[in-house]
């Protein structure tokens, strides 16, 4: 294991995490869009999928690697239908089809990103104070 994988495996993970606060916001954001930005249909709630850095295991047992993002895919939960007459986006049963987004479920997932983060910040100050002191010993 090198000096710096585990600066490199958190700093990894730190951009990962980000980006599932970043779309989880977006989830948030557009939890009551009736219309995609295709115009078609309701927004459809989207998920980070991450995967291991390495190429295999022994490959992770040798150094760490970290995490990256294998892609953002749409969630397959069919969309929620709401009796509201009086909206636009009604059909003609009175019935409006919203997106597939919980809040509740965003929240937990937005507060799970954000100790995952708090997580590797803190993995990466306690490996920088390793690495002042052992510079220091070296003194």
């Amino acid at each position: 294991m090198g000096l710096f994988d585990a600066l490199d495996a958190s700093g990894s993970a730190l951009s990962a995490e980000r980006l599932r606060m970043d779309v989880t916001a977006e989830n948030l954001a557009n939890a009551q869009s009736t219309r995609a930005a295709n115009g078609t249909g309701p927004y459809k709630r989207k998920e980070v999928v991450l995967e291991q850095a390495g190429s295999s295991f022994a490959d992770s047992l040798q150094a760490a690697r970290g995490v990256r993002v294998a892609g953002i895919v749409e969630d397959s939960t069919p969309p929620r239908r709401v009796y509201d007459p009086g909206h636009p986006d009604a059909d003609a049963q009175g019935y409006v089809t919203m997106p597939n987004v919980n809040t509740v479920t965003e929240m937990t997932d937005l507060i799970g990103a954000s100790r995952a983060y708090e997580a590797n910040v803190t993995a990466m100050q306690t490996a920088k104070s390793m690495f002042a002191r052992t510079l220091d010993l070296l003194k």
